[in-house]
């Protein structure tokens, strides 16, 4: 009797304490450690990052990334650290380079550059050049970098380069960047000369499809992109990307329009996690001041970048605060709503690390933080299954299918 009025005490207290608006504490045991369950996935799931601009900044200031590089946000003990697997090395040429006639020879520079990294550390890094390779790495212990081309200006008008590039290892190409070139439109570029896609960009795309490169329509004016959505017959990625619904007006970001037809295409959304693609308040900021600096530089044309950073930035940073930087919990709403647009199979991470200087989200700062978005993400109720889905098992299945399709695409050539 004395045991059943204790139950009946305490279950009375329970529900007094719901009644009131609050409820009862689980014991500490049944708490989730939401910190070490992160640990265990990321050291378990294959990561793949579709963006990360280190080989630029290496050819242009050295640099060892088997080691810790200061200032860097990718190197080998921090992707350690992070769990990271698959590590896509940008191979970016300048927009300005392709008036030059000068894109092609710098592609070619990063290429090397990064075999380079990978024969001068064959215990920590491979080459990859399909979903196969980053397994195979994976299970080795190897970091794998397979590289994708930001901005199509290096094929110079000429479709055989495509298939020299592919075997050179490029496994996507962006495009565009930020001027519109001879394949697209650029987003950032308000010279839309071709309305979209030229015809030789048309082109450029059934060839990616017909070798095995995946289409990345990251950079491309919204005109380009569904053109190019029209065009391809495999899937695509944006492979450093974000909801343009947190950032109205923003175009290098997607609609949820954009975001539907990209699934329909069997595609991924990869999101970027720079502070200005992920809230509007970091994005408005960053708008302000970099026209502010535009307008110093009009007056002072011979002033350099840190020049005109130095008399501008402490003036406006007076007056308007620190940067606004986005959060984790801001990346993970993007997150959240590709897969409310869409499902869990049409988003990814590409963190655009090393390309977006120093505007990225608190927690999120360098390739050791994928446990803190994997944190994030158990937090919000995501399933481990979901969680490696976004880590990198929707981009290997992008990939894949992409491979198959090429494949079928050779078998039907070959018989006719």
């Amino acid at each position: 009797m004395v045991m059943i009025k204790s139950i009946v005490a305490i279950t009375t207290g329970a529900l007094l304490l719901v009644a009131c608006g609050q409820s009862a504490k689980p014991p500490a045991s049944e708490v989730p450690d939401f910190a070490a369950e992160a640990r265990r996935i990321a050291d378990s799931s294959i990561i793949v990052d579709t963006h990360i601009d280190v080989p630029m900044h290496i050819l242009k200031e050295g640099g060892d990334v088997s080691i810790a590089i200061e200032g860097r946000d990718f190197d080998y003990p921090r992707a350690v650290a992070g769990g990271l697997n698959g590590a896509f090395m940008s191979i970016y040429t300048d927009p300005k380079l392709e008036a030059e006639g000068r894109s092609r020879q710098v592609a070619e520079q990063l290429i090397d550059l990064v075999d380079a990294v990978a024969m001068a550390s064959p215990d920590k890094f491979a080459i990859a050049t399909s979903p196969g390779d980053i397994r195979t790495n994976f299970e080795a212990g190897l970091i794998s970098l397979p590289m994708g081309m930001e901005n199509g200006s290096p094929i110079e008008g000429n479709l055989d380069n495509i298939k020299h590039f592919f075997d050179r290892g490029i496994r996507y190409i962006t495009l565009t960047h930020g001027l519109s070139n001879h394949i697209s439109d650029s987003s950032y570029d308000e010279n839309h000369q071709w309305n979209g896609l030229s015809e030789f960009g048309a082109d450029v795309i059934r060839e990616m499809n017909r070798l095995g490169i995946i289409l990345d329509i990251s950079h491309v004016s919204d005109d380009a992109f569904w053109q190019a959505m029209e065009v391809a017959a495999a899937p695509a990625i944006a492979s450093h990307s974000s909801a343009r619904h947190f950032t109205p007006g923003f175009e290098r970001n997607m609609t949820d329009d954009m975001i539907k037809r990209l699934a329909e295409n069997g595609g991924v959304i990869q999101i970027n996690f720079g502070s200005t693609f992920v809230t509007s308040e970091a994005r408005l900021y960053a708008s302000v001041l970099s026209d502010l600096r535009d307008a110093y530089k009009a007056v002072h044309p011979d002033a350099s970048r840190e020049e005109q950073k130095a008399a501008v930035d402490p003036g406006f940073k007076k007056r308007f605060g620190p940067f606004p930087y986005a959060t984790t919990a801001d990346v993970i709403d993007h997150i959240d709503h590709v897969v409310a647009l869409t499902s869990i199979d049409h988003v990814g991470i590409g963190s655009d690390f090393d390309g977006v200087g120093d505007t990225l989200p608190i927690s999120l700062k360098d390739v050791s933080s994928y446990p803190n978005l994997i944190e994030g993400l158990l937090q919000r109720g995501y399933s481990e299954s979901d969680i490696r889905k976004i880590l990198g098992e929707n981009l290997l299945r992008v990939w894949s299918e992409v491979e198959a399709f090429a494949t079928q695409a050779a078998i039907t050539s070959s018989s006719t």
